[in-house]
């Protein structure tokens, strides 16, 4: 189904639900879990959490997720990509807590890249020779999710869930509302290239960060009036202290550039639609996105940075808008 601003929406296929009329939309599947969701408080702002795109770097999340549950800010809906579909795919069916991202600060501290990007030498050889469109199989990645995602389809989370993810082929960013969440969760983190492109929905689907790697767009489209962007790289980020060493770190640091130009223009564009708060990204040793096994101080660096904005965003709201807004400029 085709909606607004050039992205398209998968819902789940029917499967044994009464059917509709030829040529009447299907009903969106309701589940026990989201009925049971506690209801937004009467006159608050539909909020949304937006998560970005960022591999290893979204280890951060965690940090700036355990500062908003602990202000007691809980979201109404949560968008992301990457490894941000990753992270909004567990704490879905979680409850909104404190804790529930501390457990998942404890998952990213025990990932090394061999959990998620296992080089076999015959994918690898097959993908440089040509034979397949990847080099690493997405077996690890498909464990790590299995493992802890708690709902089996994306409508059965307690809050709903919208991952985002690239249509190749069209060029469309295609939004996954329903349907098998493991599947989901590897289409929008398929990395072109580098990890198989996932069949869903009649399309063939690649890693959302490719169009939109912080997918402010679609909160905006959900109706969000509030909406709490996680980034992995701040937008504008300062220059890096010396240049990249290698051919992969410098493409990561190109491509993370480019991100965070997107997210400038999102935010410049979508400033009167929805009030954003962005949360800092506190990287300040420059920690790489390819760079496993250091998710320790990131979360914990990411975590005092959004406790800080956070106050003063409830203590002066206009002024944090601002200053938000300032450093997006």
């Amino acid at each position: 189904m085709n909606e607004p601003g050039g992205t398209a929406t998968v819902r789940r296929p029917d499967t044994g639900t009464p059917r509709q009329g030829r040529g009447q939309p299907a009903t969106p599947l309701r589940s026990p879990a989201r009925r049971g969701a506690s209801p937004r408080r009467a006159g608050a702002p539909r909020t949304a959490f937006v998560l970005a795109g960022g591999a290893a770097l979204g280890a951060m999340q965690a940090g700036m997720l355990e500062a908003l549950y602990e202000r007691g800010v809980t979201a109404d809906l949560l968008v992301g990509t990457s490894a941000g579909a990753l992270n909004a795919a567990y704490v879905a069916s979680r409850p909104q807590t404190a804790a529930t991202a501390r457990e998942l600060g404890a998952v990213w501290c025990e990932l090394r890249r061999k959990d998620v990007f296992p080089l076999g030498p015959g994918t690898l050889l097959a993908g440089l020779a040509g034979r397949r469109d990847h080099l690493v199989s997405d077996r690890g990645l498909r464990r790590v999710a299995a493992r802890h995602l708690r709902i089996g389809f994306l409508e059965e989370a307690a809050i709903p869930l919208h991952l985002i993810a690239h249509d190749p082929l069209s060029g469309q960013e295609v939004r996954l509302s329903a349907g098998p969440a493991v599947e989901a969760v590897l289409a929008a983190a398929a990395i072109p290239g580098l990890l198989p492109p996932v069949r869903l929905g009649g399309r063939v689907l690649a890693d959302g960060g490719v169009s939109s790697n912080t997918p402010v767009s679609h909160a905006v489209q959900l109706g969000a009036e509030r909406i709490y962007v996680l980034p992995t790289a701040d937008p504008g980020a300062s220059a890096l202290p010396c240049p990249p060493r290698s051919a992969p770190d410098a493409a990561v640091n190109a491509l993370t550039r480019i991100f965070g130009a997107r997210l400038e223009d999102d935010l410049a564009r979508y400033a009167t639609a929805a009030e954003l708060i962005v949360l800092p990204a506190a990287n300040p040793r420059h920690v790489l996105p390819t760079n496993f096994g250091h998710a320790r101080e990131p979360i914990a660096l990411s975590l005092a940075a959004a406790r800080t904005v956070l106050a003063a965003h409830d203590s002066a709201p206009s002024a944090a808008r601002a200053s938000f807004s300032g450093r997006a400029a």
